[in-house]
């Protein structure tokens, strides 16, 4: 299990856009969990409704964990879309 904590950069959050990004390449890695977490919810990071459920705005830090198959790719792609504001 590899785990980071960022912070999000999208003026809106994670909105429609940036979380159906997100789980469209989370799901590349079929053999691996990630989830992401913030104080007050978790989501898997392959569901776009439950991203969105979070709510998680601008600003805040998100702890993504990845465990299972090839982990530290999948945590690292992760951490390149927040990072890169998901295009924005």
């Amino acid at each position: 299990m590899v785990t980071k904590t960022v912070t999000v950069t999208n003026a809106q959050g994670l909105h429609m856009r940036p979380a159906g990004i997100l789980a469209a390449e989370m799901k590349k890695f079929p053999g691996c969990t990630i989830t992401l977490k913030t104080p007050e919810k978790t989501a898997k990071a392959t569901a776009v409704m439950q991203v969105m459920a979070a709510g998680i705005k601008c600003g805040t830090a998100v702890e993504i964990t990845a465990d299972g198959e090839n982990e530290q790719a999948a945590l690292d792609k992760a951490i390149e879309l927040f990072e890169s504001g998901f295009g924005e």
